[in-house]
């Protein structure tokens, strides 16, 4: 009887040796426009994953793909922020959390679009900051993008000045499907992600999710090739992409807001408004993760991260706003 379980103990050792060696599996999804979302909810899926698949998929601009050319107007697109997706991941339950390691993001475009629009940015009128002073109007610019340098080319409207911008690819949108059955609008960051406009969504770091519905229901879309902290004109450089992504499902450990985290930060998300209830929610996650991950007290990651503790300012003009706070690792104990 010890032999034959000893037996069964190498072959169960052996079979994890070769499932780790072999390649994840790929499943590709080329994006049919007549399924772009508008809303991050639950709604029927477009494909199934299992926990580890690898997505390849692509994506439109945040108008659609529409705006080509000096002349094009923002009337033209249909709607904000059309989604791909939602991608249902299997056995994920309402109490689990999703893990997505963002493995390769490629801007799928030779231009890409920035614009200011009445009533949306963070200095401009707004129906949050009304003013009696005339509204500003639309404007439009059209950045070329060399994939040989890496750049965009900014070109002012008003004066023959131009300057190359690195590009930085990120999703700005990603998110699962809201909880307690709500549909939310593809422009409003929450809980659920959503519209975060986070750099910190690019190749290389996981961003984590809370499980709300059965199968999560990722979606993606909001392509950036480039944005500046609070993205303050309503508008990155806006491009299709295309994305690989992998998907990893973590059982029965909740969590309340999206998390990002890299070799060297874990990130933490808060989206709401004002601006000081969204740092004050991403602190708090912020402390919740290390003292339970790092087994370091509430108190003394208060103090911590007063000391070592980054902020970013994602975006100031949505209808919340989002901030991530973050620290190095280096700072942390050793994680349980």
């Amino acid at each position: 009887m010890r032999k034959i379980a000893f037996t069964f103990a190498v072959l169960f050792l052996s079979c994890i040796c070769v499932a780790q060696s072999t390649s994840p599996n790929v499943v590709h999804y080329k994006l049919d426009e007549k399924k772009l979302k508008y809303l991050f909810a639950t709604s029927e899926p477009v494909l199934h994953l299992k926990s580890d698949d690898v997505l390849e998929t692509n994506t439109v601009d945040c108008f659609g793909n529409v705006l080509q050319k000096p002349g094009d107007t923002l009337s033209m697109a249909k709607g904000d922020n059309p989604l791909t997706g939602p991608f249902f991941v299997d056995g994920a339950e309402p109490g689990d959390t999703l893990a997505v390691k963002i493995l390769d993001l490629q801007v799928d475009s030779k231009q890409g679009v920035g614009t200011i629009a009445q009533g949306f940015g963070a200095i401009n009128s707004t129906n949050y900051t009304p003013m009696i002073n005339a509204p500003i109007g639309e404007k439009i610019w059209f950045y070329p993008i060399d994939q040989t340098t890496n750049t965009a080319t900014f070109k002012a409207l008003d004066s023959k000045f131009s300057v190359k911008v690195p590009l930085h690819p990120f999703l700005g949108c990603i998110g699962v499907a809201p909880a307690g059955g709500e549909a939310r609008s593809s422009i409003v960051p929450a809980e659920f992600g959503g519209n975060m406009d986070s750099p910190e969504a690019s190749a290389g770091n996981t961003v984590y999710f809370p499980v709300n519905s059965p199968g999560a229901l990722l979606f993606v879309g909001d392509g950036h090739a480039a944005m500046g902290d609070g993205e303050i004109g309503g508008t990155a450089i806006e491009v299709p992409m295309r994305v690989r992504v992998q998907v990893h499902l973590i059982k029965g450990q909740k969590i309340g807001w999206p998390r990002f985290e890299n070799e060297e930060y874990i990130m933490t998300v808060g989206a709401y408004r004002p601006l000081d209830d969204a740092l004050r929610i991403a602190y708090t996650e912020l402390v919740g993760w290390m003292h339970k991950d790092y087994a370091i007290s509430e108190m003394d990651a208060y103090e911590l991260l007063s000391e070592v503790g980054e902020v970013h300012l994602n975006e100031m003009v949505d209808p919340n706003y989002v901030i991530v706070a973050k620290i190095k690792k280096k700072y942390l104990p050793p994680h349980r």
